[in-house]
């Protein structure tokens, strides 16, 4: 039976229009178009100067016949260009694809060629790897180079145009679209490969919207904010604040390297109100010297996620005038999602009371419809105890559209219409979950994610290596570094600084582990690496 609400009550352009967090940029230059949009060092643009550089960088893509489905790449630092992408890219139709700029170039030649990269924007400090990524992958897409006023540093044009000159063609008054479809894709993220080759991640055009407006309430971004760039943008787009700034007009403060005296000086000269960051970025301001410090001149909004900082730190950031917020995601879910809000009656517990308090990942972003901690046999809730573990899982506009070309994966993930994380927790009575443990034995150190399996395999490859374990170590600076348990083929020799050289041979540095111990591992008796054992060893390290 149809039902009064539905008859002659469709949809139509005067009435529904695709979300997409392209139309934050429009109305920012149409209402606030001489408001400062970006700051890189000298450089000043406003709204309006923004919005037609990335008109201008859509029609240049355009004119060489990119569009709808097709992937642009980027390897690029917190600079201009790299914000522009975010909007131009997608004005065009195409889809972003932000390398991550640590990478070797073997993972880089692999994004290549399974995400079909049809233009590749490189900055010329990543020429090195860049070129030897090339000559791996099978595509050969353009290249264009950027030449950032800022760097000043070795690396050469691989390209056969520079980014100024390529955006130049362009038209300023490009007339672009939203998406046919919200659930177009706007952007393909790489995960970094805990298992096998690294996945693709696909966000939509809705799902960015929503998690970009999600942040501006959640982080409590008043009009015209200063953010300043300490995480990179290639991570989860930048957690989408990318689109968030624009929500509320803000200004972003471009920084290719997280230094301490720029930061503070960052900080001073612009008065920044927000920025984000992995807990090595607190540990930086912290122990900085007092030579490179400034006086903050207002409280600043610090939005900080993997494990939650511990409570000397987080009262070393208040006394040094930031506002720590804790918050928890993952790619798949377009960065953070999840928020430790605050109870301002908290404030009142004592101090281990409180540190409990701040340990929890917290409770769904507004944009994310379903948080829970399930048994991952069942799908049923685990009981609201702060002890039974479950799997975290999430469900709602802000979960990826799945990983692309990788279907057995993609079921896999949504299994029972849940978006299975691979993070075990708990949940406590009053709703607020919290990890303890990782499923896939990731390392986090420094905001990026470790694979022990790769390390392991890594160190699999030298001659003398019998066994190898991996597993996390705390680490004050880093949040976690790996940490090796090795034993030796007999009559073999080896030392901590072989292995670790070796491992440099076939990993990214951040990746190599710090310290190698030499010892029986422990194993079940099937032969099994008990883990759970090392990580104990490792906590008393």
């Amino acid at each position: 039976m149809t039902s009064i609400f539905d008859q002659h009550l469709d949809r139509n352009p005067a009435n529904y229009q695709p979300l997409t967090p392209l139309g934050f940029l429009e109305r920012a230059a149409s209402v606030f178009p001489d408001q400062v949009a970006v700051i890189h060092g000298p450089l000043r643009r406003t709204y309006r100067e923004l919005y037609a550089r990335t008109r201008r960088l859509a029609s240049a893509l355009a004119q060489r016949g990119i569009g709808v489905g097709d992937t642009v790449a980027v390897m690029l630092s917190n600079t201009p260009p790299m914000l522009e992408a975010h909007y131009g890219v997608p004005m065009c139709g195409a889809v972003l694809n932000t390398f991550n700029t640590r990478l070797d170039a073997a993972i880089l030649a692999f994004t290549i060629d399974h995400g079909e990269a049809k233009v590749l924007i490189t900055d010329r400090e990543f020429s090195p790897v860049i070129k030897a990524a090339l000559s791996l992958a099978t595509r050969k897409p353009l290249v264009i180079d950027y030449d950032d006023p800022e760097y000043a540093g070795p690396g050469e044009r691989l390209g056969a145009i520079e980014y100024e000159d390529f955006i130049a063609a362009g038209d300023p008054d490009f007339v672009w679209a939203p998406p046919a479809d919200e659930w177009d894709a706007i952007s393909l993220n790489y995960t970094s490969g805990t298992t096998g080759d690294p996945k693709g991640v696909v966000y939509h055009h809705r799902g960015a919207h929503l998690l970009s407006v999600g942040n501006v309430v959640t982080c409590h971004m008043g009009p015209h904010p200063v953010y300043l760039w300490t995480l990179p943008m290639f991570h989860c787009n930048g957690w989408c604040f990318p689109w968030s700034v624009s929500v509320v007009a803000g200004t972003h403060v471009c920084l290719r390297q997280v230094r301490a005296k720029a930061i503070y000086e960052a900080i001073e000269d612009h008065k920044v109100t927000h920025m984000c960051g992995a807990p090595i970025v607190m540990s930086t301001l912290l122990n900085a010297p007092e030579t490179d410090r400034r006086p903050l001149p207002h409280t600043v909004s610090f939005i900080t996620a993997a494990a939650p900082p511990p409570a000397a730190v987080l009262a070393a950031m208040q006394e040094a005038g930031f506002n720590v917020v804790h918050v928890y995601g993952l790619t798949e879910v377009y960065g953070p999602a999840v928020v430790n809000d605050w109870h301002g009656e908290w404030d009142a517990l004592p101090p281990a009371e409180r540190a409990a308090k701040k340990a929890r990942q917290g409770v769904r972003y507004g944009a994310l419809e379903a948080l829970d901690v399930l048994d991952p046999l069942t799908m049923e809730p685990v009981p609201a105890d702060g002890e039974t573990i479950g799997e975290v899982m999430f469900r709602g506009n802000v979960v990826m559209k799945g990983y692309v070309k990788n279907p057995a994966a993609t079921d896999a993930a949504f299994a029972g219409g849940w978006f299975h994380s691979g993070d075990l927790g708990v949940k406590h009575p009053d709703g607020y979950i919290q990890l303890k443990d990782r499923s896939k034995d990731i390392i986090i150190s420094g905001g990026e994610n470790i694979s022990s399996i790769e390390v392991e395999d890594a160190l699999y490859k030298h001659p003398a290596v019998s066994a190898a374990a991996v597993v996390a170590r705390p680490d004050e600076k880093w949040g976690e570094t790996p940490l090796a348990f090795v034993e030796l083929k007999d009559g073999a020799a080896a030392s901590a600084e072989d292995l670790i050289a070796h491992c440099r041979a076939h990993l990214a540095a951040y990746k190599c582990p710090r310290t190698i111990l030499f010892e029986e591992i422990p194993k079940t008796s099937t032969g099994k690496i008990q883990k759970f054992k090392l990580r104990e060893l490792a906590k008393g390290l």
